[in-house]
């Protein structure tokens, strides 16, 4: 499920408007265990594209480092650009998440709009070369709200340079159609697909009547001649969702090369009897490919429904798994499940990341998953054997009637859980006695034996909740260094078995805050919310969101600190120890983290040896996105971009900005004279 159909929404803006107190730390910053100087930039002053909205690999990393620790405060706005889309929701438009992360090639910044928009400009100046309309439904009767997170380019090494369609920009809209654009000038490849398009929804099984539950918001993925495409889809509404495919197009012509189904032969018994096959599991974050392996690692999300697994009995897999895919024939060469008979809605939520690991003075290729659950596993890429041991520890079970939860649950022991996986009633949190009581008595009502505590009819505290633990932004990788950062959610929330017979009356309570959903064909709806105070603050003690580094070979967490605040949604002065539920994901480049992720209006940078926050700087929207880092010419500025355009689900502030800095220096005319 996409993130932004969580719970967590509203439930955040109600708590962020009583935050007035200040708490102590309680991540504390650590040294590293070997010091990491400035990294010389190998390229001196060549060109450094973007090529994908992830990076290299997924790992969110630049070798440029003309911006370091001496000079980032003199960082200034080089130029802003605005898309004009954007919407609340109540304009009768769909509400607008900017989550994109634009990629540079060509000296050409291209972005999507929540819209599903392409956007082309000079990277240097923010000037608008082109742009591309797919003509998507912005009516909020048809989707409540859309995003995007990027784009792909694909140069066709068979066609001259000049020719039309040599550099092609691949995009998926919202409602599911796969288009190849010419990057000169936007305008559809015919030879792709019928006139420069594919519908993505033809030939997925389950979708008849439900088009609006398909959708697309991860970036393709190109490897070879091939495009890649999984799905979004809304899995807490069917049994029988539509099927999770990932599928594989022909670049230049669109035509079908291959598809992979993650649940074939998982079926189970409908409520009406019907003999039904489990549906999703399909893979929403992007997709990472590594050509020099001929491999795809996809992460798959969680089967469908969410929270009873009643009519899809068993592991699931390959649901919730990083499963390697042979690029060329989409056969699996190996996979690994990080959570068995999914109940939590603990998809795979982020790109895997293509690292290196030393053992024994050899370079190990690796790659790195992170989870909801705030564990990051690491495996041997060609193998996928995990390179630090795994365990399968005894969970909960299952007090549901009809519901058999997985005995077991994989951990890695290395690193440690970036975040709790248990809240006890005495821990929690309120800014007055009365708050702290209140919250007290809310958990002590829900069943609660810490992480994958299975879903109950009187309510269950998961812990982490279903926003995580990581979130889509994924992890960045310092190869020099040998850092793997990340940021997390630290908010536990509820979820609630409700009897179909009452799920009707439940989803109809005009004062419900909780999100509801109908899990049809099963004997059980669902409710779930973030448990808070009577203030509305989290019952969760703070800090609600942190920055943290783990070194990618011993697996030691080298350091961990808070990361925002909620003063730009509460109105009112708001510690930074108490940190910020975050959307978006971190940018190493040389010494430096940039990343903004968090609900106030900032983007920051912090010093990669220590965690210590080196610069920020005021947004005019909340930056909901990852950001990136180029130089579009050779001798040309280093550029730090940013999507800042908030996110209507968590209440953030709104915009359809993109932002570039750069270092003082001569404007693009002056470099040209």
């Amino acid at each position: 499920m996409s993130p932004f159909t969580h719970p967590v929404g509203r439930s955040l803006l109600t708590f962020v408007v009583a935050s007035v107190a200040v708490v102590g730390v309680r991540g504390a910053s650590l040294a590293l265990a070997s010091d990491v100087g400035p990294i010389p930039d190998p390229v001196g002053r060549r060109s450094i594209t973007w090529p994908t909205p992830d990076g290299t690999g997924g790992a969110h990393a630049s070798a440029l480092t003309d911006i370091d620790r001496r000079n980032v405060r003199s960082l200034e706005v080089a130029w802003t650009y605005r898309t004009g889309d954007v919407g609340d929701g109540t304009d009768g438009r769909a509400g607008t998440a900017f989550e994109a992360t634009p990629i540079v090639v060509d000296a050409t910044l291209f972005v999507t709009t929540p819209y599903s928009r392409v956007v082309a400009l000079d990277a240097e100046t923010g000037v608008e070369r082109w742009t591309f309309d797919p003509g998507i439904d912005r009516s909020s009767r048809e989707h409540k709200m859309t995003t995007s997170r990027g784009l792909s380019s694909w140069l066709d090494p068979l066609r001259l340079e000049g020719a039309r369609c040599r550099r092609r920009i691949l995009t998926a809209s919202y409602d599911a159609r796969l288009f190849a654009l010419d990057a000169k000038d936007g305008t559809p490849c015919p030879d792709f697909g019928d006139g420069g398009s594919i519908d993505l929804r033809v030939g997925v099984d389950r979708i008849e009547g439900r088009l609006h539950h398909y959708n697309q918001t991860a970036p393709p993925t190109v490897i070879g001649d091939l495009v890649v495409v999984g799905s979004s889809i809304f899995d807490n509404h069917f049994a029988d969702a539509p099927s999770g495919a990932v599928r594989a197009f022909d670049v230049r012509t669109g035509a079908l090369r291959w598809s992979w189904e993650p649940l074939v032969g998982v079926t189970g018994v409908a409520e009406d009897g019907r003999i039904i096959p489990a549906g999703a599991a399909n893979t929403w974050a992007t997709i990472t490919a590594d050509p020099e392996r001929g491999l795809l690692f996809v992460p798959t999300g969680s089967p469908s429904p969410d929270h009873y697994g009643g009519v899809r009995p068993g592991d699931n897999a390959y649901a919730n798994s990083l499963v390697a895919l042979d690029a060329a024939t989409g056969q699996v060469v190996w996979h690994f499940q990080m959570v068995h008979h999914d109940l939590w809605d603990y998809d795979l939520p982020s790109p895997p990341a293509l690292i290196t690991v030393w053992r024994a003075g050899r370079a190990v290729p690796a790659v790195a998953q992170a989870t909801k659950m705030g564990l990051l596993f690491v495996f041997e890429r060609e193998t996928g054997r995990p390179l630090f041991p795994v365990v399968e520890r005894p969970v909960p079970p299952s007090d549901v009637p009809g519901e058999v939860a997985s005995p077991t649950q994989p951990f890695p022991l290395l690193p440690r859980p970036l975040v709790p996986h248990a809240l006890d009633v005495e821990e929690a949190w309120g800014l007055t006695p009365i708050d702290r009581a209140a919250c007290r008595d809310r958990l002590a009502g829900l069943r609660n034996e810490g992480i994958y505590t299975p879903p109950s009819l009187r309510g269950s505290l998961a812990v982490p909740g279903f926003l995580g633990g990581m979130e889509w932004g994924g992890v960045a990788f310092s190869e020099e260094a040998g850092i793997v950062v990340t940021n997390t959610n630290r908010l536990a929330m509820v979820a609630r078995l409700v009897p179909a017979r009452d799920y009707a009356t439940v989803a109809a309570d005009p004062g419900r805050t909780a999100q509801a959903a109908p899990q049809d064909g099963t004997p059980y709806g669902t409710v779930r919310e973030v448990p808070v105070s009577p203030l509305g603050l989290p019952c969760s003690p703070p800090p609600w969101g942190m920055l943290h580094a783990v070194d990618a070979s011993s697996g030691e967490v080298l350091w961990e600190v808070p990361l925002g605040n909620v003063q730009d949604l509460s109105k009112v002065p708001s510690p930074g120890a108490w940190g910020s539920p975050n959307l978006g994901g971190p940018v190493i480049a040389g010494e430096l983290i940039f990343i903004a992720a968090s609900m106030d209006r900032r983007i920051r940078a912090f010093d990669l040896r220590t965690g210590e926050e080196v610069w920020e700087d005021v947004l005019p929207a909340s930056g909901q996105a990852t950001p990136l880092t180029y130089r579009a010419r050779p001798g040309g500025r280093q550029y730090l971009a940013i999507a800042a355009g908030g996110h209507v689900a968590v209440g953030s502030a709104l915009g359809d900005y993109i932002v570039a800095y750069a270092l003082p220096g001569p404007t693009v005319a002056e470099q040209d004279r």
